[in-house]
C-alpha cells in the first residue's frame, strides 16, 4: 500500500484531535463529583456559611465539581443538621456537611447527643483565628481599654458571640481574658444563631465587644465598619498586619485556631469518601481557592480521613480540660 506524507495541516489537526482528546480525559478525570449539596448548620453570614459556600465556589470554578447547592439548617447548637444528616443518611451520600470546633465543645458539653464519631469525618480544610472586635464608633479604641472596662465592672461589657453559652466564642472571650489575668468566668455573653447576626448585634449597639472568627470581621474591618482589637494568633497575620495578636496586646500566650472541616453522613462508601477526600485536596492547588482563601483571611489545615480522626481525638481531650479549668463543664 502506497503511504502518502502527512501535510502540515493534516499534522496539525491530527495533533489538535489528540490533544483536545487528552485535555477532555484529563476533565473527566478531574471532575469526580458531579453535584455536591453542602448542609450548613446555621445561619447565613456565619462562619459555617461562608466556608462552605467559599469551598463551593473554589470546586465548582476549578472543575473539580460539577455543581454544588447549599441548604442552611439552623438548630441545636448545630445539632439539628447532625441528626437530620444522620437519620437521613441513605439519601445523603452527596452531602458534605461543615462544621469546626463547636461540634466537640457541644458534643462534651451534651448540648446535642451524637459525635463526631457517629459521622464519616472527611477532612478538616481550614484554620480561621478568633478576634476580639469592636464597632467603629465604640469608646474603646484597643485591646486595653476592653481590658480596663472589662476589670471596672464585667457586667458592663457585653460580649457577644456566634455560639451557644459556653460555646466556642464564649470560650475564647474566657481565654482571652483569662490571659490579661482577669476572671474569665466573669464574662457577660451574649449569644446569637450565627456570626452574622452577632455581627448585627455589634454593629446596632446591643453588645459592647465581639468574640468572632478573624475571616468574619477582616472585610468589615477594611470597610472600617469596626475594629479589631487583637487576634488569637502568636504571629500578626499578612491579612491585617497592623492589628496586634492579642499575647502582644496583654493576653499572655493566649492562641486558639477554629478549625473548620467536612463530614458526611454515617456509612458512606469508600469509594465515595475517597472521592471527596481527593477533591479537596486538589483544590488547594488551584488560584480559584487561593482566591477564596486569601479573601477570607484563612489558613490552609489539611487533615484527611483517619488524620481527621486523630486530630479530633486530641483536640477533645484538650478542650475538654480547658472547659473544666474555665468551669464549662
Amino acid at each position: 500500500m502506497r503511504k502518502f506524507p502527512m501535510t502540515r495541516r493534516a499534522f496539525a489537526a491530527a495533533a489538535g484531535a489528540a490533544l483536545a482528546a487528552s485535555l477532555g480525559l484529563a476533565s473527566a478525570q478531574a471532575q469526580e463529583i458531579d453535584k455536591l449539596h453542602f448542609l450548613i448548620p446555621g445561619g447565613a453570614g456565619g462562619g459555617w456559611d461562608g466556608t462552605a459556600r467559599g469551598t463551593g465556589e473554589a470546586l465548582t470554578k476549578a472543575g473539580l465539581v460539577g455543581s454544588a447547592s447549599y441548604e442552611n439548617m439552623s438548630g441545636g447548637g448545630g445539632g439539628k443538621a447532625i441528626a437530620h444528616l444522620i437519620e437521613t443518611a441513605e439519601k445523603q451520600e452527596g452531602t458534605l456537611m461543615v462544621n469546626s470546633t463547636p461540634i466537640v465543645i457541644r458534643s462534651l458539653q451534651g448540648v446535642f447527643p451524637q459525635s463526631f464519631r457517629d459521622l464519616t469525618p472527611i477532612a478538616s480544610t481550614i484554620g480561621d483565628y478568633a478576634a476580639m472586635v469592636v464597632n467603629k464608633d465604640s469608646d474603646v479604641q484597643d485591646f486595653a481599654g476592653l481590658v480596663a472596662a472589662y476589670n471596672a465592672d464585667p457586667t458592663n461589657v457585653a460580649i457577644g458571640g456566634g455560639s451557644v453559652a459556653g460555646g466556642m466564642d464564649h470560650l475564647v472571650a474566657a481565654l482571652v481574658m483569662k490571659g490579661t489575668g482577669a476572671e474569665p468566668t466573669a464574662v457577660k455573653y451574649i449569644p446569637y444563631d450565627a456570626g452574622g447576626k452577632a455581627m448585627a448585634g455589634l454593629l446596632s449597639g446591643e453588645i459592647k465587644a465581639l468574640s468572632t472568627g478573624f475571616g468574619e470581621a477582616i472585610e468589615l474591618a477594611k470597610q472600617g465598619e469596626v475594629r479589631i482589637l487583637c487576634v488569637t494568633s502568636m504571629d500578626r497575620l499578612d491579612a491585617a498586619p497592623d492589628v496586634p495578636t492579642c499575647d502582644e496586646a496583654g493576653s499572655k500566650g493566649t492562641q486558639f485556631v477554629n478549625w473548620r472541616g467536612f463530614f458526611a453522613a454515617p456509612g458512606l462508601s469508600e469509594e465515595k469518601k475517597a472521592a471527596y477526600v481527593d477533591a479537596l485536596k486538589k483544590m488547594y492547588d488551584t488560584p480559584e481557592w487561593e482566591t477564596v482563601r486569601a479573601r477570607n483571611g484563612w489558613v490552609n489545615i489539611y487533615n484527611p480521613d483517619a488524620e481527621f480522626v486523630g486530630f479530633l481525638e486530641t483536640q477533645e481531650k484538650q478542650i475538654g480540660d480547658l472547659m473544666k479549668e474555665l468551669g464549662f463543664l
